[in-house]
C-alpha cells in the first residue's frame, strides 16, 4: 500500500508559516487550535508569486476554518500554507487522498 502524502503546515504555531510542497491532487486540510475568534485558511503561491486561496473542492468557498475541522480541497503541484489569523496554538496539516482508478 502506497502512503499519501502529509504535511505539516503548522506545528502549535500562532502566525503563518511558510509553505510546503504539495505534490498536486486532491487533499484533505486538518486543523485544531484555540481559535478566540480567529481563522486558518489554504492558500497556494500562485506562479506570480502571491498567496492565493484555495477553495473547500466543488465549490467557489475559500477554506477559511473557524473552529476545529477539516476541509477537502484540490489543488495543482505547488506550495501550500496555513495562513493563520489570531488563532494559536495551530496544528494543521495537508493529508493527499488516493485517487481510485481501477484498470
Amino acid at each position: 500500500m502506497a502512503r499519501r502524502v502529509q504535511l505539516a503546515l503548522a506545528s502549535n504555531a500562532s502566525a503563518t508559516g511558510a509553505g510546503a510542497d504539495w505534490p498536486g491532487g486532491r487533499g484533505l486540510l486538518m486543523v485544531d487550535a484555540t481559535f478566540g475568534g480567529g481563522n486558518v485558511a489554504l492558500e497556494q503561491l500562485s506562479p506570480a508569486g502571491k498567496w492565493l486561496p484555495l477553495n473547500v473542492e466543488g465549490t467557489a468557498t475559500p477554506i477559511s476554518l473557524t473552529a476545529n475541522g477539516t476541509a477537502n480541497f484540490a489543488a495543482p503541484a505547488g506550495q501550500i500554507r496555513a495562513a493563520i489569523t489570531t488563532a494559536t496554538a495551530v496544528n494543521a496539516h495537508a493529508v493527499g487522498i488516493p485517487a481510485n482508478e481501477g484498470g
